[in-house]
């Protein structure tokens, strides 16, 4: 974590310009020299409801800053660790992907490119959405990769085939992520009520080597439970669409659905995860930050991504 003590500066989170928890700036995509590498996808024109999480990037970023400053690392008293010490792995902001409006091909494209680079680095990508659908290129990205199991924490199933034509919204993700060869599996956790997919699809879901749990079914198993559920040993990419969150700690979101997670639910399968196999990618989405009056959906965002790769790189060690 990125502080001003040893240069003489207090480095407040509101002084100074808001990178990814104010750690350093890359924009040269070609000299990546981190161990962590968090990328912006301002995209959300795959929405079928709400614009806005095109601003989503821009509203974590800052929210992460709260978390960035002063005491050299992140003390876990209940864990007895020091989460992303000064000394520790580098996390870079390498900003964000170029978008293109309207033109939902080329945008994706850039995003890809922009993971890529960061895999090639042999960093680990956090992505910051923008609409689910940039999960699409994100996973493409992985296809010279080794095998990937994909863990989707989510209120919507997002598993739409095509719908009057459209094949890459935020409605068809974990679609096409099942259709790659290198995708072993995938584990689609907080799927609620009315969902965004029929019937049709749940059963193609299955067919196609998903395991589906509601919050509710979730909370009856516990986090070890549904950390059974999951293969041990696994290379995994994690999405997290925050409106499987529930709207109360939430709102803003673009399609938000009662009945959702709280914070600490999250917070132990994410580390139960890191114990079980390897993170290899993550995306974070769905934060629209016009309808977060508060604040607390950005806040709750970067919280929740600095403790995951907290997590994450202690793992590593």
């Amino acid at each position: 974590m990125a502080h001003g003590y040893e240069q003489g500066r207090l480095n407040l989170p509101f002084v100074g310009i808001s990178t990814f928890g104010k750690s350093p700036l890359c924009l040269d995509w070609e000299a990546i020299d981190a161990e962590v590498a968090v990328m912006g996808a301002p995209f959300d024109m795959g929405t079928q409801w709400r614009s806005g999480a095109r601003f989503g990037p821009r509203a974590v970023r800052e929210a992460s800053t709260l978390f960035s400053f002063g005491h050299a690392g992140a003390y876990d008293h209940e864990d007895d660790v020091t989460y992303l010490p000064a000394d520790g792995p580098r996390i870079v902001d390498i900003g964000d992907a170029d978008i293109v409006h309207t033109l939902t091909e080329e945008s994706h494209a850039n995003i890809e490119a922009g993971v890529r680079k960061i895999l090639a680095a042999g960093a680990l990508p956090v992505v910051i959405g923008g609409d689910h659908s940039i999960n699409i290129p994100c996973i493409n990205a992985f296809d010279g990769e080794a095998p990937i199991h994909i863990v989707q924490i989510d209120a919507h199933l997002d598993f739409v085939d095509e719908r009057h034509g459209v094949r890459f919204g935020h409605g068809n993700p974990m679609r096409r992520a099942a259709e790659k060869d290198y995708v072993t599996g995938l584990s689609q956790i907080g799927i609620r009520n009315v969902s965004s997919t029929a019937r049709e699809g749940y059963e193609a879901a299955r067919a196609m080597g998903s395991d589906i749990v509601s919050v509710r079914q979730f909370r009856k198993l516990g986090v070890d439970g549904m950390l059974a559920r999951i293969d041990e040993g696994l290379r995994y990419y994690v999405t997290i669409d925050i409106d499987g969150f529930d709207p109360s700690i939430a709102p803003g979101t673009g399609t938000p659905s009662h009945g959702g997670f709280l914070y600490y639910e999250m917070l132990e399968l994410l580390d139960g995860l890191t114990k079980r196999g390897s993170v290899v990618g993550v995306d974070l989405v769905e934060v629209a930050p016009d309808y977060d009056h508060s604040g607390t959906t950005a806040i709750l965002a970067a919280q929740l991504l600095l403790n995951f790769i907290g997590r994450i790189l202690h793992k590593r060690k």
